[in-house]
């Protein structure tokens, strides 16, 4: 389960975020290409745009619920 206390500072504010168990599988990035993006240097993923639309919305749950380490949370301010 994600930690709020443990997410990456380039998540942007929101509901949605990635903490520090992202092992960089790029299923996120697959699943919301809009909504998650790559940090190159770190090797991780963090959410880069809060869902807008209710398609952006149902692939940012899908990534969620397909995390193979449970990285995503949905429960951010």
């Amino acid at each position: 389960m994600a930690d709020i206390a443990n997410k990456y500072p380039e998540n942007v504010a929101g509901k949605y975020y990635v903490d520090n168990q992202c092992i960089d599988c790029d299923l996120c990035r697959e699943t919301a290409p809009n909504n998650f993006t790559r940090n190159e240097d770190g090797g991780y993923s963090y959410l880069s745009k809060q869902p807008e639309t209710p398609e952006e919305e149902a692939q940012c749950k899908e990534a969620k619920e397909g995390c193979p380490v449970e990285a995503i949370g949905d429960n951010g301010a």
